[in-house]
């Protein structure tokens, strides 16, 4: 069976990470998490801040992700699939994960989160950033937040995947993020028999 590296996609607050939860239990592969890594650099963030806070945070966001794809290495190195959970916002971080994919005999699939309904998706962002009260520093908040974070974007974010296998799931859709999973698991079983489609 070919090893894979389920890749998810999608902007913060639309159920991505609950989603690779649900995939990570549902198939038992281990699940890395960028946030993870970036919730453990606060300390750095307030000792790297006074000398440049736009540069001490792309630097520590840099390091998240190296850190991810490094565990990602090894997970592959020793046999198993993956699931990683981060925003995949820039296509150097898709070319990223196809590089350990090549390296390591695995393949890559990608299972964006895209709400439709972009009331139910501000909805959520905004409970979150109210239930997480300061834990989550690095995540978009509010809406406000959310519209920042997009314009920063400039767009980089919706680019050609090339011939990686997508599967684009609307998470606001009835039933949730819950009500797609077994949708999504089906996808990825269609994928590991034929490592050639």
């Amino acid at each position: 069976m070919v090893k894979l590296i389920i890749a998810m996609k999608g902007h913060p607050g639309t159920g991505k990470s609950t989603l690779a939860n649900s995939i990570a239990s549902a198939l038992k592969f281990p699940l890395l998490d960028k946030d993870d890594v970036r919730d453990c650099t606060l300390s750095l963030q307030h000792s790297l801040v006074s000398a440049s806070p736009a540069t001490s945070s792309s630097l520590l966001n840099d390091l998240s992700y190296h850190a991810i794809w490094q565990i990602a290495s090894t997970q592959l190195r020793l046999g198993l699939s993956v699931v990683v959970d981060s925003p995949l916002s820039r296509r150097a971080h898709l070319d990223r994960l196809l590089q350990l994919a090549s390296t390591h005999g695995a393949r890559v699939l990608i299972v964006e989160c895209k709400p439709k309904d972009e009331a139910e998706w501000r909805r959520r962002l905004e409970l979150r950033g109210e239930a997480a009260q300061g834990t989550s520093w690095h995540k978009p908040s509010t809406w406000r937040d959310m519209e920042r974070l997009l314009e920063g974007y400039g767009g980089c974010t919706d680019y050609d995947v090339g011939g990686v296998a997508r599967m684009v799931v609307d998470t606001t859709a009835r039933g949730g993020v819950e009500g797609v999973v077994s949708g999504v698991v089906e996808f990825i079983h269609s994928h590991t028999a034929h490592p050639s489609r």
